[in-house]
């Protein structure tokens, strides 16, 4: 190989640990469950376990400049997702109203206001 010991630990051997915690992000979203005696039944389990994590792709696509860019999908779930928050809806809007002491109100702005929500 002619490419430096560098480059070869930085653009081979660390690409491949990224592309192991993709994959144990996958089974911690246990998209290998399949309990069901139908086959239909696990082929749709695994298609909503596979949606579940191309939507927390584009969770963590829209968080690119916060401190959670490259936080693991167990990460994103726990700080963005399970919160407790009043939510109002009506005609025209739906409003979340966050606790006051939410540690991650910005990055939470951020991502919202990157998925199409208006501030305010």
């Amino acid at each position: 190989m002619k490419q430096t010991p560098q480059w070869l630990y930085e653009q081979v051997y660390c690409q491949r640990g990224e592309i192991e915690n993709r994959i144990k992000e996958l089974h911690a979203l246990e998209i290998d469950r399949t309990s069901c005696t139908r086959f239909w039944a696990n082929q749709f389990r695994v298609l909503l376990t596979a949606a579940a994590y191309v939507l927390m792709q584009e969770l963590r696509l829209q968080a690119a400049l916060t401190d959670c860019a490259r936080a693991q999908v167990w990460t994103l779930r726990e700080r963005f997702l399970k919160l407790g928050a009043r939510v109002m809806v009506s005609m025209r809007r739906v409003v979340v109203h966050l606790p006051q002491s939410f540690p991650f109100l910005a990055a939470f702005r951020q991502i919202a206001i990157g998925l199409g929500a208006s501030p305010g």
